[in-house]
């Protein structure tokens, strides 16, 4: 995916992903990142969980994107390549979780729902820095994090991508203007491939079909927007629904609330 075009501020990147240490099996992180702070694709040993404790991140890896609204988190396995970029200025919340730990968390990368229970221990965990004695209260805080984590449920907010230079050429073009109601015909005279071959590489790439992918693409975009502030009315009609209420019955279909339910319950 393209990644936005903006000429970013580089910022130096924490290295706890890559201390090793299984008597820190947690090493926490309080940061804010700015708008136009980027970090290039990289990977670490540890497994990181970043928390949105406000704003909006993108976290984009080799295989597909993330929307990571206010008060949700992603799961960004160890050594998983992957780079993180705030759609707005967000104050996050890290956990580098070691390597002598993952084998017990998902292997895979997702946006989560954070319960309040485990909200409170990664506020309390990301404040005990990179030290502290084994067996004392942040070990022990450490085991029930690493608990529920286990027990995370995945959210449906990822974007999948593809491998196939055709299908990614399609795709761009869909991201680069998600409110056009462009059909398979026009792509496949676009990239040289017959609709029939499109349709079988994005089951085969992403598990979706072409318009289950669309959904998903406006789904993604719409939590992106009104994330930043963006009304419902605005993001409905630029996304090309007819009306609000349309726009709102996808958005409760997908995430089971209203967009105002959503982002309420997500403060």
């Amino acid at each position: 995916m393209t990644l936005p075009a903006i000429t970013p501020r580089k910022r130096f990147r924490s290295r706890l992903g890559l201390r090793l240490d299984p008597a820190l099996p947690i090493l926490g992180l309080h940061d804010l990142i700015l708008t136009d702070f980027e970090f290039d694709f990289h990977s670490h040993p540890r497994g990181q969980l970043a928390y949105a404790a406000s704003g909006v991140i993108k976290v984009y890896t080799d295989t597909g994107s993330w929307i990571v609204p206010p008060s949700q988190a992603v799961w960004i396995p160890g050594d998983m390549r992957h780079s993180v970029n705030p759609e707005v200025t967000s104050e996050i919340r890290h956990l580098f979780i070691d390597p002598s730990c993952l084998h017990r968390l998902p292997d895979q990368c997702s946006v989560v729902e954070v319960s309040p229970l485990l909200r409170e221990l990664i506020l309390r965990v990301a404040d005990f820095g990179d030290d502290y004695p084994p067996g004392g209260p942040a070990s022990r805080i450490c085991a029930v994090i690493l608990d529920e984590l286990q027990a995370l449920e995945p959210s449906r907010l990822h974007l999948p991508l593809s491998s196939d230079r055709r299908l990614q050429r399609v795709m761009q073009g869909m991201i680069d203007h998600p409110g056009a109601d462009t059909g398979l015909e026009h792509w496949a005279a676009r990239v040289g491939a017959s609709e029939r071959t499109l349709r079988r590489l994005f089951t085969r790439e992403t598990g979706m079909t072409f318009q289950q992918w669309r959904r998903q693409l406006l789904l993604h975009e719409a939590v992106d927007r009104l994330g930043k502030g963006e009304s419902v009315m605005s993001v409905a009609l630029e996304l090309g629904y007819n009306s609000p209420s349309a726009f709102v019955a996808m958005f409760r279909k997908a995430l089971g609330k209203s967009p105002g339910q959503y982002f309420r319950n997500l403060m």
